[in-house]
């Protein structure tokens, strides 16, 4: 055997064993060049510096809490302000002057066909981070914004709002049956209740509606129990005071749980009209605004007890306390109000001793579209805060697909005419 002078071919991962006439192919892993590597670290750290400066730039400038109203929003591409006519410059240069660089310094090797994939993957990266500046704009503008009023102050102000909220209807709304009845006063028990009506017949051929309250209760059994029960026995249902047929007659519903039953029921009869812990305030369960991602019928409930105890258990200052929280936080809103909290605590309390009297004198007026409006538009910016919003969408991509297109495809074509032998 004639021994041959070692021959390595780098490029194809091949050579010849000097002792022995055998080709040994070497496996070599797929690289990047490093230059280009380097290259396209650089890009992106510039790209970060950009994105920041458009982050701080949106923090400065948001115009606070106060300023926020319906139409308020993220930034979105709008084509005529400040930042998108320095967005649109700023991207244009850094694109010329990176694909200047790419095609001048690293489009002279031969590429395999995964590594074009790969180098065009990254040019995605680079297209995506140079048109998303006014997105970074945006979470500096929320950054602002949780930093001047951050989400657990914000559904602290709704819960206030929320006990506070029967004593701060225009007083036209008192008249409503709609929002204020019996069926709408949630504590203390036997509350809730169900009204019944009937047709009772009272001479001859004339009838009158007869208006009967029953109080809601709930009784949760084994199931197995409850069927036998049912067709044998009314024992468990003692302590109600009905037998099994009228329980029947009274069912509202019932859910089976696993291995029980859940059943509410009609209770007992009771008078709320007669009531005198049972005022106008509490006969309306409805919230302000609820707290996002609550049981709603749970904050219903809660906000009651606290509004019967601010009227029924509590002093006069736990009330007044709440009327000025709730001047303070019109003030952070900037809500026009003209709530004196000592004047308006005294008339909730003679309204609520003196059934009789048409609620026409209370003094509770502030700007409720206002702030409405202003809890909508915060709601947005909480839980729906659309930094890429839905109008421009379908634009962004497409340009986001032809920038990347264009810098895919000069750099491939270049890249092979540079590249193609003589």
């Amino acid at each position: 055997m004639v021994a041959r002078p070692e021959c390595k071919c780098k490029n194809e991962g091949i050579y010849f064993h000097p002792q022995i006439d055998i080709v040994i192919f070497e496996y070599k892993p797929f690289t990047m060049n490093k230059n280009l590597k380097k290259y396209l670290i650089k890009s992106f750290i510039v790209l970060a510096f950009i994105h920041l400066a458009y982050f701080l730039y949106g923090y400065f400038t948001f115009e606070g809490i106060k300023n926020i109203d319906i139409y308020s929003e993220f930034y979105r591409f709008k084509f005529y302000d400040d930042v998108s006519i320095s967005h649109f410059f700023v991207s244009c240069i850094f694109l010329f002057f990176f694909l200047f660089f790419l095609l001048k310094n690293h489009a002279r090797q031969q590429y395999s066909f995964s590594k074009i994939i790969q180098i065009g993957f990254f040019l995605l990266l680079i297209s995506f981070a140079s048109l998303t500046f006014f997105i970074s704009f945006s979470f500096g503008q929320n950054a602002k914004l949780r930093g001047e009023l951050s989400q657990k102050k914000y559904n602290d102000d709704k819960e206030l709002l929320n006990v506070l909220n029967p004593f701060l209807y225009n007083y036209t709304s008192y008249y409503s049956e709609k929002l204020f009845n019996y069926e709408n006063i949630l504590y203390p028990k036997p509350y809730p209740v169900i009204k019944e009506e009937k047709q009772v017949l009272i001479f001859h051929d004339q009838f009158n509606t007869e208006t009967t309250y029953y109080s809601i209760d709930t009784l949760k059994v084994l199931t197995e129990t409850y069927n036998k029960v049912s067709q044998k026995t009314d024992s468990v249902f003692d302590f109600t005071g009905l037998d099994v047929n009228i329980l029947k007659e009274r069912i509202i519903k019932k859910t089976i749980i696993g291995d029980s039953t859940q059943i509410v029921f009609k209770g007992l009869e009771v008078s709320p009209e007669y009531d005198k812990d049972i005022c106008v305030f509490l006969e309306n369960k409805s919230l302000y605004k609820p707290v996002i991602g609550e049981p709603v019928a749970k904050q219903q409930y809660e906000a009651a007890v606290k509004r019967y105890n601010l009227l029924y258990k509590f002093k006069q200052d736990s009330l007044k306390s709440r009327f000025q929280k709730l001047d303070t936080l019109l003030k952070k809103y900037n809500i026009e109000s003209r709530i004196v909290p000592q004047k308006l605590t005294s008339q909730v309390f003679y309204y609520a001793k003196n059934q009789e009297r048409s609620l026409n004198g209370i003094e509770n007026y502030f700007d409720r579209k206002a702030l409405n409006e202003k809890f909508e538009a915060l709601d947005r910016y909480f839980y729906n805060p659309n930094y890429l919003h839905p109008n421009i969408t379908l634009v962004f991509f497409v340009v986001l697909a032809l920038v990347w297109l264009d810098l895919f495809l000069f750099y491939i074509l270049f890249n092979y005419k540079k590249n193609k032998p003589d």
